[in-house]
């Protein structure tokens, strides 16, 4: 994410001995050896989960308003990224739909997803119908994408939560998903040697990826069985599926920002980047979580 916020948890989960982005030698002061002030990181991480489980437990819509605002904002990030590039992609509509669409999963389930989806779409390419011709078909492909991803992606945190059991439900996504950074983190500080992608996230190792297996099987396995009395056999399955899809959210938004020449989405976070840059794994998480949820334990 060239030298993006993954690669900054990155360098953190597969012990990268460089401070910064560019190679200089040694983190600055307070900070780690990712180049992020680790004990600020930890601080924000630890803010976001009380709220996101306080929320989550007290009133379902209120989580579902905590989720439209952290969209919003990655959706705000991801629009001010693309014009950057001179991608322009409308902020007003793009927002609309992103409510719509976490809005019609909630209580229209998942035809009324698919439908705000393409409704949204409709607007999007119309809207820049009106603005002339000329980069008609880049703009809206970047339009597109922004519905897509994140809006589309992350009404499926709506589905989720739609059962009785539905809190359950989104804190087994979300601690399944957060184990990847902490099993990876660990063990790229003691064993990071081997990289996964000297091109696109230069910073992963194939031992911090072992670390986030490790740790994600083993969360899936225990979270299903004690939340959802799942067998331990589905959590662990959920768990290896998890790992590979935080993964891929991390290399593609790695290389959504090489291509834009960012560092990060945003500074909104301090220790973190923008929100899109901790959203990206949980977004790429989430299809495959209700999916399978709904195929072993059916809400």
């Amino acid at each position: 994410m060239a030298g993006s916020s993954s690669d900054g948890r990155d360098a953190a989960r597969n012990g990268s001995s460089n401070g910064s982005p560019n190679g200089s030698p040694g983190p600055a002061a307070g900070g780690s050896r990712t180049g992020r002030n680790l004990p600020v990181a930890i601080a924000v991480g630890v803010a976001l989960g009380v709220l996101v489980i306080g929320s989550l437990y007290v009133v379902k819509v209120v989580f579902l308003l905590v989720v439209l605002a952290a969209v919003g904002l990655g959706v705000h990030e991801l629009v001010r990224a693309l014009a950057a590039r001179g991608v322009r992609a409308p902020l007003v509509p793009s927002l609309a739909g992103t409510a719509a669409m976490l809005g019609g999963a909630y209580w229209g389930g998942p035809v009324s997803l698919v439908g705000a989806f393409a409704l949204t779409v409709m607007v999007l390419l119309t809207w820049r119908m009106f603005q002339g011709i000329d980069g008609y078909v880049r703009d809206a492909t970047g339009s597109v994408l922004v519905a897509a991803y994140p809006s589309l992606l992350a009404g499926f945190v709506a589905l989720l939560l739609v059962p009785d059991d539905g809190p359950d439900r989104v804190v087994i996504f979300i601690a399944v998903t957060v184990c990847s950074d902490i099993g990876g983190y660990f063990a790229g500080i003691l064993f990071g040697k081997h990289k996964m992608s000297p091109i696109i996230s230069p910073k992963k190792t194939w031992e911090g990826f072992t670390g986030s297996a490790v740790a994600c099987v083993v969360a899936g396995a225990l979270l299903v069985h004690f939340l959802l009395d799942g067998a331990y056999w589905q959590g662990a399955l959920l768990g290896a599926v998890v790992v590979v899809c935080a993964t891929l959210g991390d290399l593609i938004e790695s290389v959504i920002k090489r291509d834009l020449g960012i560092k990060d989405m945003g500074t909104l976070l301090p220790g973190h980047g923008g929100v899109m840059d901790r959203l990206d794994s949980l977004l790429f998480t989430l299809v495959p979580v209700w999916l399978l949820l709904q195929l072993f334990i059916p809400s």
